[in-house]
Formats: structure tokens, sequence, C-alpha cells
């Protein structure tokens, strides 16, 4: 079982590790291989000069490991308070971070290293290895300062919706076949099997985070059944809760096998779950939507992130429940959000937290429009209901006729270029 959360809190101590340990191994042995193969291989700077630049560099490089702890701390407060919870694992996780902590630190021990060998064992020397290394290290670290500045800028919010709709538009493109690929078959078609085997989750609750389902055809394959997949990415699992069942009269199959074939962690991803990126969206604007922030014009901006997600998805074929093997025998059987899912997950909080925004509601008359003119005809229906639910909601919000003719026009800005 893989958990991608410990993977990342792993990571984000091991390379800054890796960069104190590499920094120690230089020091040990660099200095000494050009004092034993290059023994004139030093610098003309005085010994006090040197002492007091590796010094310098050394006290440095801890105020600079401090500002970024403390940028850390601000990107992550800031995501939390100003987006999303959820948004704050993305930021956190950013190489950046955890590449500059380590530069910062490889640096303050090389250059406490360097020292050892200025005038060592009297000779008056300083060698111009040391330096190089550490004036190396040293532009290094300001590269890393300049991009962790950078970093601060991704905190716009108009970067971190395109941030988010970039993770959706991508598990979107990986995960579903275009619109005119044929449905595969549904789980109501599946065979009078017996279920021989029923695999739990034990332990502490986890999340669905993917499904590794070349792996689970190719097992039901060869062990000659149908593998039920219980859970929804996405879905939290609890102790003893059923994650999937094995249908036929295979032999016993391995559960570290099965374990392993479905990932579980501590909090959502984007693989696999394109619901994830939408919800974050949604998070955004009903959070903008609050009276404490009162921000509609934030979820506009969201809600064009969500339209143009939801626009690639209803040109995608969503039937993908069944998976079949190379015999194009059915083999696994998974649940996937259907096209209703998605498109209650993308209105119905904004509507119901926007109702009285005037620029949430002609900004999502808009989006309806928009996708029942760009979408095929199958995905009409569904989005009927929600402008129909959307009319309603204006309707018994607004009790100026004025005020709910405004509230009903379609704005793609919200309050920009009327439609009517």
């Amino acid at each position: 079982m893989f958990f991608k959360s410990q993977g990342a809190a792993f990571k984000a101590w091991f390379v800054p590790m890796l960069y104190a340990s590499g920094a120690l191994l230089v020091s040990f042995t660099v200095p000494r291989l050009a004092n034993n193969l290059l023994p004139g291989f030093v610098s003309t700077v005085s010994l006090n000069a040197a002492i007091g630049f590796y010094s310098a560099i050394a006290s440095g490089m801890i105020a600079l490991t401090a500002i970024v702890f403390s940028l850390t701390f601000v990107m992550v407060q800031f995501s939390a308070t100003a987006y999303s919870p959820r948004l704050v694992l993305w930021v956190s996780r950013d190489p950046v971070i955890s590449h500059a902590i380590g530069v910062f630190t490889a640096t303050f021990l090389y250059a406490l290293a360097a020292l050892v060998w200025v005038d060592r064992g009297g000779s008056g020397r300083v060698p111009l290895a040391g330096i190089l290394v550490v004036g190396l290290l040293l532009i290094i670290s300001v590269m890393m300062f300049i991009a962790l500045i950078q970093r601060v800028g991704m905190l716009q919010v108009t970067r971190m919706l395109i941030f988010t709709g970039d993770q959706g538009r991508g598990v979107i493109e990986n995960l579903y076949p275009p619109i005119d690929t044929p449905p595969s078959l549904g789980p109501a078609e599946l065979p009078a099997a017996p279920c021989s085997q029923t695999f739990q989750h034990h332990g502490h609750p986890r999340v669905v985070q993917a499904a590794n389902i070349s792996m689970l055809v190719d097992l039901a394959s060869k062990s000659g059944c149908i593998i039920e997949l219980l859970v929804t990415v996405g879905d939290t699992v609890l102790d003893t809760a059923p994650i999937l069942r094995v249908y036929g009269t295979a032999p016993h199959l391995p559960e570290e096998v099965l374990r392993s074939a479905v990932e579980l962690g501590s909090e959502r991803t984007f693989e696999q779950d394109p619901k994830y990126a939408i919800r974050l969206l949604v998070d955004i604007a009903i959070k903008a939507l609050s009276p404490a922030v009162n921000d509609p014009t934030t979820a506009v901006q969201a809600l064009d992130q969500i339209e143009d997600l939801v626009v690639r998805l209803g040109r995608r074929r969503l039937e993908i429940g069944a998976f079949r093997d190379a015999q194009n025998n059915l083999r696994l059987l998974m649940r996937f959000p259907a096209w209703e899912d998605f498109l209650r997950l993308a209105f119905d909080e904004i509507r119901l937290y926007g109702a009285t925004s005037m620029q949430v509601m002609r900004r999502m008359k808009a989006l309806l429009n928009q996708s029942m003119r760009l979408l095929p005809q199958e995905r009409l229906p569904a989005l009927h209901h929600w402008q129909d639910r959307l009319q309603s909601t204006v309707d018994r919000t607004y009790s100026d006729a004025q005020d709910k003719l405004d509230a009903s026009d379609e704005d793609p800005q919200g309050f920009g270029s009327s439609r009517r």
C-alpha cells in the first residue's frame, strides 16, 4: 500500500538531509585532495579575512534558513485562510522549499568545515578550493532565495485558481476517453457469480487515492474471476469496511496483492479524482462568498475554471466503470462519478451561498448557457435542470422585479458585458 502523504513528508526532510550529507562529504574530501594533490593551490587571502568570510557566510545561512521557514509558514497560513485548508498540502509540497533549505544547510555546514582548513597545522595558508566551493554554494543560495520569493507570487488568487484547474484538466485528459467512445459494460450486467472473497480495510481511516487498474485486471484475468471495487476514489474507508469483492470460483487471492493495488492515504489527491479539483475550486468560491470575506469577484474567477472543467468533462465518456482483459472478458468493475454528480458538485453550493450576489448569479447563468452551446445533445438535459434550479433561486431570492431581471441576465464577467 502506498501512502503518498507519508512519502511527501519523508521527502520534505530527506532532501535537506541529503544536501547536508553531501556538504559534509565534500568538506572532508575536497580540501584533503586539494592539499595532497595540489599543494600549491592556495589563496592569497589573509587568514583573518578568510575567517571573517567563512564566519559571515555561516551566520548568514542561519538567517536565510529562518527566512525560508518564515516564508513557508506564511504561505501555508495564507493559503489555508484565504483559499482552502486542502490547498495547504500542495503549497507546502513545493520542491523549491525543501531544496532551498537543503542548499542553505549545505552552505552553512561547508563554511564551518572550511574554517578547519584555514591555517591548518599552523601552515598560514588558506586553501583556494574551500573558497571556490563555498563561493559557488553562496551563488546557488542566492538563486534559491530568489526562487523562493517568486513562489510567494503563486499565492495570488488567479495563479492558485489556474494551478487547481490545471490539476483537474490533467486528470480529465488522462482518465476519460472522448465522448464518441462506446460506453463500457455497466455494473447491472455483472454475471450471477457467487462472491468468493471480500477484502476489508483494517486500521485507521484512510482515503482512497487511486486504484491500479491494470494490476487488478491482470490479477482477475489470471485467476479467472471478476473484481468489484466497492469504494470510489476520494472515499474514506474505516476499519473493517469492505474495499472490494471477488466474484467467481477463483482461488483465494493474496490480500497483500489486493492491498497494494488500492492506494490509500491520509488525504485526497488529484490522481484519478477529477472531483477533487472541482471541490477545491468550489471551496475557494464559497469561502469568498462568506460574510466575513464578501468577495464575489473571486467566486466569479473560480467559476471561470469550473466552467472549463465542466465543458471538458461534458466532452468525455464518463461511463468507464468496466474494464476488460485482452480476451475482452469483464474483469474489473469500478464506480466513477456520473455527469449529474459533477454538475451537483460544481453548482449546488455556489448557487446557495451566492444566491444574494447578482454577480455570481449572472456568471452562473452564462456558465450554463455557454455549456449548453458547446456540449453535445446528451449532456443538455442535466444542464436544463440546473438552469431551472438557478432561475428558481433567483426568483426566490429577489423580490424586486428589476433586481430579479438583473440577476437573471447572462454575463460571463458577472458585472461586465450584458448579453441580454
